[in-house]
């Protein structure tokens, strides 16, 4: 399983709510993302260089999918913030059969021009508590992060901390090999991002 570090995901209860919550701690506005018919719900996104940052909420304008709704946003509560890492893969069937049980199905999706294939789990909610990471293969050459202004926010580190932190390491089979990413042992789970801005040093947990 070879796997990259694609991009980070703030869920929040209304896509105002977190876009509002992710522009006051950057000091940068988002662009406009779009709509995901297949699961009901709609984001707003943030350049991070060759990463990107997403803020998704459920849109309250779409009919309710059958399927619980990805990144566990069904059952999501309370203020806005940094739920999920998404890793990209170049063969997410394979990925899929050395992750752990319940770390989803392949399923095609599309919004405007890109294309991709997401692992969505069948219960909403990702292996390890949603520490382990939601995978993504892009199809065809057209990726989110180019296409949006540079506000000169990058990436400085993502923490994240789980009680089995040994185990998701091992899931993970070492991957992704970014020294940005580091897994800690902690009483719960927890994901904090840590970025530079021109305004400085600001961190979303």
């Amino acid at each position: 399983m070879t796997l990259a570090l694609d991009h980070l995901a703030i869920a929040a209860a209304t896509l105002g709510e977190g876009t509002a919550w992710v522009e006051m701690a950057l000091g940068a506005p988002l662009a406009q993302g779009g709509h995901h018919a297949h699961m009901g719900t709609h984001n707003r996104l943030l350049n991070l260089g060759e990463l990107y940052l997403e803020v998704i909420a459920i849109d309250p304008t779409a009919p309710k999918p059958a399927s619980p709704r990805w990144f566990d946003l069904d059952r999501f509560r309370g203020p806005p913030r940094l739920t999920h890492w998404v890793c990209r893969t170049d063969d997410l069937d394979a990925a899929l059969a050395s992750a752990p049980k319940g770390a989803g199905a392949a399923t095609d999706l599309s919004r405007g021009d890109f294309r991709w294939r997401f692992a969505v789990p069948a219960t909403g909610c990702l292996p390890f508590d949603d520490c382990f990471p939601a995978l993504i293969q892009w199809q065809g050459d057209r990726h989110p992060a180019p296409a949006l202004p540079d506000h000169g926010i990058r990436l400085q580190r993502l923490e994240i901390t789980h009680p089995a932190a040994s185990a998701l390491r091992s899931a993970l089979a070492g991957q992704p090999a970014d020294p940005r990413v580091r897994l800690l042992t902690g009483p719960c789970q927890s994901l904090r991002a840590t970025f530079s801005t021109p305004h400085g040093t600001r961190v979303l947990t």
